[in-house]
């Protein structure tokens, strides 16, 4: 791949990954009039489509030519790729749920105004409402996170044998880069999980929210009350229509169960406890309404995750090995496979409060509890364990072949990713348009 190539690769891939949206783009003097650029399935890719990506590019990189065909060309192809797996992924009932996608917006706003400064710059640089901006960066999102999962259930199992790693090495030694400085570090991660008691006093008081609604109180008041779903809370709970498969399978068994206007007792998914109310339905979809209660955590479950990460630390320095522990009874799902291993972190990039950790426990030292920030719904706590400290070197199988390992795998997804792709586009219908 030219370097070239690469750059757009990994442009059009952040775009996806981070849910990065393209900017509103006001039409340029003298430009014809829109036209459909491609059909996939049955979703529409237009030209100024095609044009808002090349433009929200040029904001990122002055470099990029906003009248390069072939570029043009390329992020076609690009976005005919993303509609071809967004629609793989309902072919394969992939579901993402509504809590997940208005996360995900919030998110992304939050960072835009973090980025531009206020709420009120983000709407003068997008030309909108904020209420208008979720609006139509919801389906993208919604679009995003469906892709992301069918990749990921697609290759996150792919692994790679010891020969396998030796061919990628021997293959492009000469352009694997230099390693910088940097620290081996290892976590074992701890959840903090709600107790008991706590869920119970959650949905008891979801059941009194419930009860007073019943008795004449406003559905729409009381989710802007008690909601904790950020994207729904401020308009009284409505979720608007989904089709069958789109929702957690508990909170849509239940709202499908209801009749037009009934209230569900209230209905536990990952997300915490949901009064559900059914506006409407058909046979294949469904429109509600709900208020979401959260689960929180009381301080003696953080107590409890902590208390449990010191007595682990002790059995480090009585002599257990960190990694085997690790391996048992961290909660990191992705690094437990691997003892813990969070990587050989380049000392650029440990700031703040962390570098000042490593740099207090030393080669060889464990911290103190400390919290750690995931994408789970559930706030967690690690330990972590500096292993070793690395000078400048160039890659080599012997002191860094879980790295290699990692440019071996990633090579590899790469590869049958691109297969994959050919085969879909035989698969499914796509018609590019002149």
């Amino acid at each position: 791949m030219s370097s070239k190539l690469f750059i757009i690769f990994s442009l059009l891939i952040i775009l996806i990954n981070n849910s990065l949206l393209e900017a509103q783009v006001e039409p340029r003097e003298g430009a014809s009039l829109d036209k459909i650029a491609a059909i996939v399935g049955d979703e529409i890719i237009m030209q100024s489509d095609v044009d808002g990506q090349l433009y929200f590019m040029a904001q990122y990189d002055k470099s990029v030519n906003v009248n390069d065909e072939s570029l043009k060309k390329k992020i076609l192809e690009s976005m005919i790729d993303q509609l071809l797996l967004v629609n793989k992924a309902k072919l394969d009932s992939i579901v993402v749920s509504e809590e997940e996608v208005n996360q995900r917006m919030e998110l992304h706003l939050q960072t835009e105004i973090s980025r531009f400064g206020s709420e009120r710059r983000v709407e003068q640089v997008y030309g909108m409402s904020i209420a208008r901006i979720k609006n139509d960066i919801k389906e993208k999102i919604q679009q995003n996170l469906l892709v992301q999962t069918l990749v990921a259930k697609q290759f996150s199992d792919i692994k790679v044998s010891q020969k396998e790693v030796e061919e990628f090495y021997n293959a492009n030694v000469d352009s694997i880069p230099m390693l910088p400085p940097s620290a081996e570090m290892y976590h074992i991660v701890k959840k903090v999980k709600a107790s008991n008691d706590l869920k119970k006093e959650t949905y008891e008081f979801a059941k009194l929210v419930r009860d007073s609604i019943l008795k004449g109180g406003s559905f729409s008041d009381y989710a802007k009350r008690y909601s904790s779903d950020p994207g729904t809370a401020n308009i009284g709970g409505d979720l608007g229509w989904f089709e069958k498969g789109k929702l957690f399978p508990e909170f849509e068994k239940a709202a499908f169960a209801l009749s037009t206007n009934e209230l569900s007792m209230p209905v536990e998914t990952p997300f915490g406890f949901h009064i559900i109310q059914t506006i409407e339905k058909k046979a294949d979809a469904i429109k509600t309404r709900h208020i979401l209660f959260k689960v929180g955590s009381s301080n003696s479950d953080v107590d409890y995750a902590i208390n449990s990460l010191k007595e682990i630390k002790k059995r480090v320095l009585n002599g257990e090995d960190f990694e085997t522990l690790a391996k048992e009874v961290s909660e990191d799902k992705d690094t437990r496979g691997f003892g813990g291993f969070i990587g050989k972190v380049p000392l650029s990039e440990i700031t703040g409060e962390v570098r000042k950790m490593v740099d207090s426990i030393g080669v060889g030292g464990i911290s103190d509890p400390l919290p750690y920030k995931t994408e789970q719904t559930e706030p967690s706590y690690h330990i972590v364990f500096v292993k070793k400290m690395i000078q400048e070197h160039k890659a080599n199988l012997k002191d860094d072949s879980k790295e290699i390992e990692i440019m071996a795998t990633e090579f590899k997804k790469r590869k049958l990713y691109s297969k994959w792709l050919e085969s879909l586009r035989k698969e499914l219908y796509w018609e590019i348009k002149n």
